[in-house]
């Protein structure tokens, strides 16, 4: 029997049935203001004057990071609680910055390399999620992906600011983890990330959802989970960060005590409709560090 520290059999449900859970109020709201008053600053924007706004959209690189166990001890433990603990995760990992370089980051801390959403979308009508609207992806553009893929092991959303109906939320696809898991299941020889056919897949899917929520959520979602950005055509800023997540080793749908799946693999396995897989890569496991 799996003991789970802050998950809630809602929240655990949530995940296998709908393949995210939300955790709520679990950030430092004094931190997340102070940083994003300094995101403004270092952009040189007035947040209370939008003609100061020169981007609909801003990524920015990071300037200040804490442990993540200190400003959302909450999120960290729902975090321990998906993976199956801390010796499950990898604390140093690569990520493309915004330059367009790798870099090593620690993924044990969070920090405002925000994605600061302006108004991107207010100059045509606002739509809503659907497989019409572009930009259905799966994260992980640096690695060949199996269905056991450690390199991408949670989508995770952090929400330091609301996130408004209309006011540039993601858009998910909640059936969309079991045509992916499946998609993933018939091709043990992996799957280049440009190969992927996101239409196609996304055309199999029936639930859209618009993820809104209040400033300080934490939303964890199953990486086989398509998504894609929306328009803010409310004009309201929206800040948030996308921390890694990423596995020492690959998944194990096979170990030998059940008890011993995390609720990732038991989601993953639940998703394929099975209790254990003997999982076996036909390809070799490949990185992309460089444009490919």
């Amino acid at each position: 029997m799996n003991t789970y520290r802050i998950l809630t059999e809602e929240q655990i449900r949530s995940f296998l049935d709908n393949g995210y859970l939300v955790v709520k109020n679990c950030l430092d709201l004094d931190i997340a203001n102070r940083w994003i008053e300094e995101a403004y600053e270092r952009l040189g924007y007035d947040k209370n004057d939008p003609r100061t706004w020169a981007k609909d959209i801003v990524w920015l690189d990071h300037k200040n990071q804490r442990p993540v166990r200190e400003i959302a001890p909450r999120a960290w433990d729902a975090i321990l609680d998906v993976v199956g603990g801390e010796d499950r995760l990898e604390p140093q990992v690569m990520r493309l910055n915004h330059s367009g370089h790798f870099t090593t980051i620690n993924s044990f801390f969070w920090s405002d390399a925000f994605i600061i959403n302006f108004r991107r979308g207010a100059d045509r009508p606002w739509q809503p999620p659907s497989p019409q609207v572009g930009g259905w992806h799966k994260d992980g553009s640096y690695f060949r992906h199996f269905l056991d893929s450690r390199e991408q092991a949670l989508l995770t959303i952090v929400l330091w600011s609301d996130m408004r109906h209309q006011g540039g939320a993601t858009f998910i696809a909640p059936d969309s983890v079991r045509v992916v898991a499946r998609y993933l299941y018939e091709h043990p020889e992996g799957i280049h990330p440009h190969d992927f056919d996101f239409q196609k897949l996304i055309g199999q899917c029936t639930r859209f959802e618009e993820l809104t929520g209040e400033a300080g959520d934490f939303v964890i979602l199953h990486p086989f989970m398509l998504h894609a950005s929306s328009q803010n055509v409310i004009g309201r800023p929206r800040f948030m960060t996308n921390p890694p997540v990423v596995l020492k080793e690959p998944m194990n749908f096979s170990r030998e005590n059940p008890a011993d799946f995390s609720l990732l693999e038991r989601a993953t396995l639940h998703y394929l409709g099975l209790e254990r897989l003997d999982f076996r890569p036909a390809a070799p496991r490949e990185s992309y560090w460089a444009p490919v």
